[in-house]
C-alpha cells in the first residue's frame, strides 16, 4: 500500500510500503515491478508538488517492518539516500545508514498475555530461545545448546499442540531471552521479551538497536557479539543477581516504549519514532 499523506510538518511522511508479501493492492508482485510500481510513484510526487525539490527527498521519510519493502527500494538511490527510512530490518548490507534512518521496533501487537515485570523470584530458568534455524547464528545456537540442562533452547518453533500459549509462558519463568537475527538483523522477539519481562540478549554482530539514540540498551539488555554465543551460558552464569534485578527493573521501565496504541500515548513507541525523526531534522540542508 502506498500512501501520500502530504504531511506539511518539518518532515513528511510519503511512502508506506506494506508487510506480507502485498505492494500497493497487489499480490504475487515481482520484486523487479515493485521497484518499478515505487519508482513511478516517487517520480509522480516530484513533478506534482514542490516539496521534495527544496531538499532533494532529504526532509521526506518512508516507513517499512518487513524485507520486501527493503527489495521493493534497492536500486532507488535518489530514495533510499536522500530521505528517511524507517525500517524494521536496519542491515548495513542493505544501505541502512545510521546518522540518517531510523531503526523501528518489530512489535507483533497485541500481544497475547499481560506484561511481566517485578517478578524475578519467577524466573527460574537461566535462558530461553525457540525458533526456526534460518540464519548461521541461529543453527550454532541450537547445535551448542539444545541439549543443555540450564538453557531451554528449542531449535524450532514450539508447536501449538503442546498447550496454549506454551512459547509465550517460558518467557514468564525465563531471566534471560535470546534474541539472534533471523533473515534480518531484527526480530519481533526482542519487543516481546520486553514486554513479557525477560531481558533480551542481542546477538549480532551489526544491529542498529531501534532508539539507541535515545535510550542505553545495556541498561536493560545483554548485548553480545555472535562470536559470543560458545560462551552464552558462562556469559549469563556470571551476571550478577544484583546486575539482574538493575536490569530487569529497568526493562519495566521502558515496555511502555515498545508499545504502539491508537491513538498514541504519551512515550510510546510512535512518540519514540517521532522523537527519532525530530534529532535527525539536523541532517537536512535546505
Amino acid at each position: 500500500m502506498l500512501n501520500d499523506l502530504k504531511y506539511r510538518g518539518p518532515l513528511r511522511v510519503f511512502l508506506k510500503l506494506s508487510s506480507g508479501g502485498k505492494c500497493v493492492g497487489r499480490q504475487g508482485t515481482s520484486y523487479e515491478n515493485m521497484t518499478i510500481i515505487v519508482e513511478n510513484y516517487v517520480e509522480s510526487l516530484i513533478s506534482k508538488y514542490p516539496y521534495w525539490n527544496r531538499t532533494l527527498g532529504a526532509d521526506h521519510f518512508f516507513v517499512t517492518c518487513h524485507d520486501v519493502g527493503v527489495r521493493a527500494t534497492e536500486g532507488l538511490q535518489f530514495l533510499v539516500k536522500n530521505s528517511i527510512r524507517v525500517v524494521c530490518s536496519p542491515s548495513y548490507d542493505v544501505g541502512f545508514i545510521p546518522h540518517k534512518d531510523v531503526a523501528l521496533p518489530q512489535v507483533l501487537q497485541p500481544f497475547a498475555l499481560p506484561a511481566g515485570g517485578n517478578d524475578v523470584e519467577n524466573r527460574t530458568t537461566l535462558g530461553f530461545w525457540a525458533g526456526h534455524r534460518n540464519s548461521k547464528i541461529r543453527v550454532i545456537l541450537a547445535r551448542e545448546w539444545e541439549n543443555d540442562t540450564e538453557l531451554d533452547i528449542a531449535n524450532n518453533r514450539i508447536n501449538r499442540a503442546t498447550g496454549h500459549l506454551v512459547y509465550q509462558k517460558k518467557f514468564y519463568r525465563t531471566k534471560f531471552c535470546i534474541c539472534p537475527g533471523g533473515s534480518q538483523v531484527n526480530s519481533a522477539r526482542i519487543a516481546d521479551s520486553i514486554h513479557y519481562g525477560c531481558i533480551p540478549v542481542i546477538l549480532s554482530n551489526y544491529y542498529d538497536l531501534p532508539f539507541n539514540d535515545i535510550v542505553d540498551w545495556r541498561k536493560f539488555s545483554v548485548i553480545l557479539k555472535e562470536n559470543d554465543v560458545y560462551q552464552l551460558k558462562q556469559i549469563l552464569k556470571n551476571i550478577t543477581d544484583a546486575k539482574f534485578i538493575a536490569l530487569h527493573n529497568n526493562l519495566v521501565k521502558v515496555q511502555k516504549h515498545f508499545q504502539w496504541n491508537s491513538p498514541p500515548i504519551r512515550y510510546d513507541a510512535f512518540h519514540m519514532v517521532m522523537y527519532d525523526l525530530w534529532l535527525r531534522h539536523h541532517v537536512i540542508k535546505y
